[in-house]
């Protein structure tokens, strides 16, 4: 194969895995909620086989789907971007990062406050848009930062961009992630910037995501060291620590998102365009928009159907996620412990059910076996079963 197109549908989960309850989680499943929305229309991931996966119920399944399928069980102990990530660029992390379900300590506080000169408001788990309604305020007649986490192993830092601009925000963020190492270790910090008035606050596009670094080889850094290109789109860039990629673009939304893998796909090389699209689990997973979140995703099929025919006689488009945000899941805000579906495109790929796998660093391997590039991986190929001789 000369190219590899690996979307990510950030949060999209497809039923909650067996350990699902050890992770606070009952009864999820994200692919489920948005069925129940008549604002989804998916025909062209249908037609791929999302209906035939092991375990989905919720769509109809085709006589005759046009690519290969699997369901993808997460190894890595979270249900987060950071592992979710990893571990589909070949990496299995079997402790959890970090995380402060009481907010976080002085020890950290403390440091924070004397780097940044600035105080801390809220640190506890928030939503990210609840806490600006409640802290929002404050923080602008104070200039205190909003410092807050989730479920998830994140140290998020809000500030007013006419009170904080972005760019000084992302270097209170850099002190963050300085401090937060060892056994402070958090997955991501994330700068919110967010602009409006009180009871009006809006978050924008300038978020920015500074990641713990990978703790050892990626399938990113392979192909980059085969000298192949490594393609990162949307917020990979920032998963990795910026370790790994070739090149790099962001989005402002999932439409721009998939702008970007346009011109990719129009563009001369070899190797790996690995692609985020957030907005699924930013702005309609956490929020619990069932309706958003089903429309988004029949917004993406439309463009799959469109995207498609661009695909090369060497080409592979693969459509997966990295862990669900049950946008119908009313106990918490946070993201679900589920399976996530795999899709195979391509004119070389074979319809087949590729069952059950036991990692999402299934694909990692089978990334690295279609483009020649050597993996330490416990993820198992699949390249032969899928690739027609």
């Amino acid at each position: 194969m000369k190219r590899v197109f690996l979307i990510v549908l950030d949060s999209f989960g497809i039923g909650q895995m067996a350990d699902a309850k050890a992770f606070g989680d009952v009864d999820v499943n994200t692919l489920a909620s948005c069925a129940k929305s008549s604002k989804l229309q998916i025909p062209n991931m249908i037609a791929a086989g999302l209906g035939n996966i092991e375990g989905v119920s919720c769509l109809e399944k085709t006589a005759a789907p046009l690519g290969a399928y699997a369901r993808l069980q997460e190894r890595s102990m979270g249900k987060d971007t950071t592992i979710g990530h990893w571990e589909i660029a070949g990496l299995v992390s079997e402790n959890p990062l970090p995380t402060y379900p009481e907010g976080f300590p002085e020890e950290i506080l403390e440091p924070f406050r004397q780097a940044t000169g600035r105080g801390v408001l809220a640190n506890a788990p928030w939503s990210g848009t609840a806490v600006l309604e409640a802290y929002g305020k404050q923080h602008m007649e104070t200039g205190d930062l909003i410092v807050y986490t989730s479920a998830d192993s994140v140290f998020q830092i809000a500030a007013h961009e006419d009170i904080v601009p972005p760019e000084q925000l992302y270097e209170y963020c850099r002190i963050a992630r300085n401090l937060l190492k060892g056994k402070h270790g958090v997955g991501r910090v994330i700068a919110r910037p967010f602009v409006g008035e009180p009871g009006s606050f809006k978050r924008t596009a300038n978020r920015h995501d500074f990641s713990l670094e990978p703790p050892a080889k990626t399938l990113l850094v392979a192909l980059q060291e085969a000298g192949k290109a490594s393609i990162g789109v949307g917020k990979i860039h920032d998963i990795f620590a910026g370790i790994g990629t070739t090149e790099h673009v962001y989005n402002t939304s999932n439409a721009n998102g998939m702008e970007h893998t346009d011109s990719y796909a129009n563009q001369n090389w070899e190797g790996l365009c690995f692609v985020n699209l957030v907005d699924f689990d930013m702005q309609y997973g956490h929020r619990r928009d069932i309706d958003g979140y089903a429309n988004a995703l029949t917004e993406f099929d439309t463009w799959l159907g469109k995207f498609l025919p661009k695909l090369g006689e060497d080409d592979i488009l693969m459509i997966t996620a990295d862990h669900g945000c049950d946008p119908g899941y009313s106990a918490t805000t946070d993201h679900t412990r589920e399976y996530v579906p795999l899709l195979v495109l391509g004119k070389q790929v074979r319809p087949v059910d590729l069952g059950t796998r036991t990692s999402f660093a299934d694909i990692a391997a089978t990334v690295a076996e279609l483009l020649n590039v050597t993996l330490d991986t416990p993820g198992i190929s699949f390249a032969k079963e899928i690739i027609v001789n």
